[in-house]
């Protein structure tokens, strides 16, 4: 078994984390803010340019993004829907823009209003708006094993919009498990067969933890090749547009996992606690994170 020196997390909390949440105000993201700043991870996932209709959490998008030169350390990226989120990421100061397909037509419908053709064929303006401005994209398979409406994905659905996202330029790509089904053996088999697609460029994962094999997943996908993680702080998240999917890996858990695997990262297992800590007052409920209850290893 080969596994990788060091693995990038990049912190999702303020975008997936809490798009499911009640309204947060802004003083307190910035407070979550100064707390994942605190882990001294490398990237965060900051907020999404999408309509405030369809996201209300995050219609504060733009005076988030105002307060994210105050962290010259770490790489914000943002999610967008559409070539219109990117013109406003931009002009908000990202740099790194996420942009997400789904590979199955259901959950495409659900979440952005068209096929999943049609949304792949807006990568192209996306890549050439974002590149004419020095700024990178990421395109991001959504529902790349399993959708809640359409059911299994097929692989050759995965490949394909990769393929195409690979030929208009894209500079990073990530499979995600939107609904939290995968496991172990499915995410080597896809990995293996995405690897050659994508070339060598940077290949990440966003894994949910709604069926408890989230952990499991990121783990094989490591093993796998991928050396980029999604996580988020205490465990918050899921999509709104698709029906159970629920919690995130959290970063926390995932840390513990990573660092006692002799594996590098870039944020303090300790820190990221802490953080947890302030996202439970925040949110003002229990969440799930598994070392928040249980501490590290004997500590506690």
């Amino acid at each position: 078994m080969s596994l990788p020196a060091h693995v990038t997390i990049r912190e999702v909390l303020l975008r997936d984390g809490l798009q499911l949440e009640a309204l947060i105000p802004l003083a307190d993201k910035l407070k979550l803010l100064d707390a994942i700043a605190a882990t001294g991870v490398r990237e965060v996932e900051a907020t999404a340019f999408v309509s405030p209709s369809k996201l209300p959490a995050l219609a504060d998008a733009a005076e988030l993004a105002a307060e994210l030169g105050n962290y010259p350390d770490i790489e914000f990226s943002a999610l967008v829907a559409s070539p219109n989120g990117a013109k406003r990421a931009i002009a908000a100061g990202l740099t790194s823009i996420e942009y997400v397909v789904s590979a199955a037509d259901g959950h495409s419908r659900a979440n952005v209003g068209s096929t999943s053709a049609e949304a792949t064929a807006r990568i192209e303006e996306i890549v050439a708006l974002a590149h004419d401005v020095g700024a990178t994209v990421e395109v991001i398979v959504a529902c790349s094993w399993d959708c809640p409406f359409d059911g299994p994905t097929p692989e050759h659905q995965v490949l394909e919009i990769l393929g195409q996202a690979r030929d208009w330029g894209v500079d990073r790509f990530a499979l995600a498990d939107t609904i939290g089904t995968t496991t172990p053996r499915r995410v080597a088999n896809l990995v293996a067969a995405v690897r050659p697609i994508v070339d060598g460029a940077p290949l990440g994962a966003h894994f949910h933890n709604t069926r408890g094999s989230g952990l499991a997943s990121a783990y094989a996908a490591v093993q796998a090749g991928v050396t980029r993680l999604d996580s988020s702080i205490g465990g918050l998240g899921g999509c709104p547009f698709a029906p159970g999917a629920t919690g995130n890996i959290a970063t926390e858990d995932l840390v513990y996992l990573l660092r006692d695997s002799g594996i590098g990262v870039d944020v303090d297992l300790s820190a990221a606690i802490d953080a947890a800590r302030l996202v439970q007052a925040v949110v003002g409920h229990e969440i799930p994170s598994a070392l928040l209850r249980a501490g590290d290893r004997l500590s506690g």
